[in-house]
């Protein structure tokens, strides 16, 4: 990966191209970082304003339409297929999806706005859920439309003007939200374990 951004920062005419191209790839659970590209995108731009325009397009549509790929090829049209393919289990293993969609029948669109923003792996395993359950098309495709743009225009504008020194802040900030997303689903789990033994 090291190589293939050396490559970007050394072409930036083709820069977009090559940054939505990745972030299209990751759709398919090839292992591409979104917050990777944002931060070399962003330092691109800064670096290079006439391309600022292209750079923040591409990052952006490769990341809304990898969500997309992940969410309508790979949860609602290959569904519990994806278990099969041995890179994949791990990533969307049946728990982690079943502890996701119990987030969906809580929570509703809210899991997806706040599941945006948690790295870690956690995201895709969101869009496979939501396409495995059925979530409606219209409403992923417009509640993850806005959490793309609040997510990419919130983080593209911090690295565009502040590069790496806000590099620490954001992985803490990172840290915080998947931490809060593991409490959550540890209190979720206790209370589905504590009314089923109540049924008992």
């Amino acid at each position: 990966m090291e190589q293939i951004i050396e490559y970007i920062q050394l072409n930036v005419a083709i820069a977009p191209y090559l940054i939505f191209g990745l972030l299209f790839l990751a759709g398919f659970n090839i292992p591409v970082s979104e917050d990777l590209m944002l931060f070399v995108s962003a330092i691109l731009a800064a670096q290079n304003p006439e391309y600022a325009t292209a750079l923040f397009i591409a990052v952006f549509a490769g990341a809304y339409i990898s969500d997309l790929i992940c969410y309508g090829l790979m949860g609602r049209y290959l569904g519990t297929k994806i278990f099969k393919i041995k890179f994949l289990s791990s990533i969307a293993s049946p728990e982690k999806i079943e502890k996701i969609t119990n987030f969906y029948e809580k929570y509703g669109i809210l899991t997806l706005l706040f599941g945006r923003f948690i790295p870690f792996g956690v995201r895709n395993a969101l869009f496979l859920s939501a396409g495995l359950g059925k979530m409606n098309a219209w409403k992923f495709a417009i509640s993850d439309f806005i959490a793309c743009s609040i997510s990419c225009v919130t983080f593209f504008s911090l690295y565009y003007h502040y590069g790496k020194t806000v590099i620490e802040y954001v992985k803490k900030g990172n840290i915080i939200l998947f931490s809060i997303a593991i409490i959550v689903a540890l209190i979720l789990f206790l209370r589905k374990k504590n009314s089923k033994s109540l049924k008992v």
